[in-house]
């Protein structure tokens, strides 16, 4: 089933620092984003990054206070612990490196946090009713980290294509959001199959007007990695 997310209301009493540092704090957390995950992926954490992969890039440097956007109407409290969560779902391979760190402690790592993605398939369809592709949970590691293994999202009604995301600790639901794509990334995307069976908007982006309020602090910047493409995003949270 398709549809359009909810946009939930903005909670006034807890904000969202999403983050891409300044060029003049990268050299300082060079070390910690550089190193290597550890944990079992079977455990849900992230696994060690391939030798020779390059290193993608996140939003443009800038440090901003946003929002959360919500988790829209899809959202499942109860995920498959996992890094890899394809299934059997057809298109372009997206590589997610999501780094949370904790904004009122100088941007310390959060470890042991959970983090949930969940995202519509090339069709636009989300999983619903059991099924369960395109959704799952991991635990980040001592450095704050997880890596998802995904495919790029199909669009649907007016909505800007994108990959939702939650930061949990223990009990506390810590930021709901989501991230978008380049718009044109995703035109150059969705003239591929399997995408093109459904003939593509002109502007998958900027007909929508959330990814106009907020496109600017949540896109992604992907580098291409073998058949697909890689990106990473750090999330703050106060």
């Amino acid at each position: 089933m398709t549809g359009a997310d909810s946009p939930s209301p903005m909670n006034s009493r807890r904000r969202t620092l999403l983050l891409a540092f300044p060029t003049t704090a990268v050299a300082a957390l060079a070390s910690a984003c550089a190193g290597r995950r550890s944990g079992p992926e079977a455990a849900g954490r992230a696994p060690a990054g391939r030798a020779g992969t390059p290193g993608p890039s996140g939003p443009a440097p800038a440090c901003v206070l946003a929002a959360e956007t919500g988790e829209g109407p899809y959202y499942t409290p109860k995920s498959r612990h996992r890094s890899d969560v394809t299934e059997d779902r057809v298109g372009v391979p997206l590589r997610l490196d999501l780094h949370v760190v904790r904004a009122s402690q100088g941007c310390a790592p959060l470890a042991e946090a959970a983090v949930d993605i969940w995202h519509a398939d090339a069709s636009g369809i989300y999983s619903q009713d059991g099924a369960t592709y395109l959704r799952g949970t991991q635990t980040t590691d001592g450095q704050g980290r997880v890596s998802f293994r995904t495919i790029v999202p199909g669009w649907y009604a007016h909505i800007a294509p994108h990959v939702h995301f939650k930061v949990r600790t223990g009990q506390r639901a810590e930021v709901s959001s989501q991230l978008f794509l380049p718009e044109e990334l995703l035109k150059t995307i969705y003239a591929r199959q399997p995408y093109s069976r459904r003939k593509a908007p002109a502007h998958p982006n900027t007909r929508d007007d959330r990814f106009a309020a907020k496109g600017a602090q949540l896109t992604l910047n992907p580098v291409p990695d073998g058949a697909g493409y890689r990106a990473s995003f750090v999330i703050g949270i106060a």
